[in-house]
């Protein structure tokens, strides 16, 4: 697999390291609203998916398999010289949090994740995505940035986000390469889900739950009956809570945080 690693920084902050990944067709600059917060309680580590916001976009396809993912993040850690730190991903980057978690126990204090229909996609969700994901993939690749911005996740089209998210978001939408996200469509999406692992968790999660997206209920009624040592926040916003409803999150971020590290 590729030696090359996304695009990662560290942040100023007060305790172990936290580790968070974002969205498909989002960026690091979603967190904008959450970095201030969450460093009175760790030190955050933001990271841009491979070709997302002028990330490295690897030729190799089998680095963009969410196992590639989980190798990339061990050498994050070993890189940043930590035994262990904390996990938070967000929609697809929670796919892959929850599969590091899963994979290296030992090597997590803590984890939280969002609202993940990826993450916690059944096997006909899965097939699905395996079928259509070959033709909408061709389009970005032959079409380019303007086959980017008619996939209804594209930040052009979040007019809920607060107006600097949105702007920071777009404004790094620009640098995303086609090639990548095509392969990210074909390889990263459908084999992210960790439904018939979740079951295996043996370090403290917490789901931040974005109430008002309805279509995640079953998930997350799912993940409260099958995945050990799991609490969830409920949250009043949808999908884009840590951006629509950035104080509720930190707040719930940051004590279950701050739990489990004093």
């Amino acid at each position: 697999m590729t030696s090359i690693l996304p695009r990662w920084q560290v942040h100023d902050g007060n305790g172990p390291h936290l580790l968070l990944v974002h969205g498909f067709l989002s960026s690091s600059a979603q967190w904008q609203l959450n970095l201030g917060a969450l460093a009175s309680v760790c030190r955050p580590v933001t990271l841009d998916l491979y070709g997302h916001a002028g990330s490295p976009a690897p030729v190799d396809m089998r680095s963009y398999h969410p196992d590639a993912y989980v190798e990339a993040f061990e050498r994050i850690r070993t890189e940043l010289g930590t035994d262990r730190w904390c996990l938070l991903g967000y929609s697809l980057g929670a796919g892959l949090t929850l599969r590091y978690a899963l994979d290296h126990p030992d090597r997590v204090i803590c984890h939280l994740f969002t609202n993940s229909t990826s993450g916690f996609a059944d096997p006909e969700q899965t097939r699905q995505w395996q079928t259509s994901s070959a033709e909408t993939a061709a389009k970005i690749r032959s079409q380019g940035l303007p086959a980017l911005e008619r996939i209804p996740v594209h930040p052009k089209h979040a007019w809920r986000l607060p107006a600097q998210i949105r702007r920071a978001l777009l404004e790094d939408a620009r640098q995303h390469d086609p090639h990548a996200i095509a392969s990210t469509l074909e390889i990263t999406n459908p084999a992210a889900t960790m439904r018939s692992r979740v079951a295996e968790n043996a370090r403290p999660a917490c789901l931040l739950y974005g109430a008002k997206e309805k279509r995640f209920q079953p998930h997350r009624d799912y993940a409260e009956n099958v995945m050990p040592d799991l609490e969830i926040a409920t949250i009043d916003a949808g999908h884009g809570m840590n951006m629509e409803a950035s104080a509720a999150f930190n707040a719930a971020a940051m004590d279950f945080i701050r739990r489990c590290t004093t």
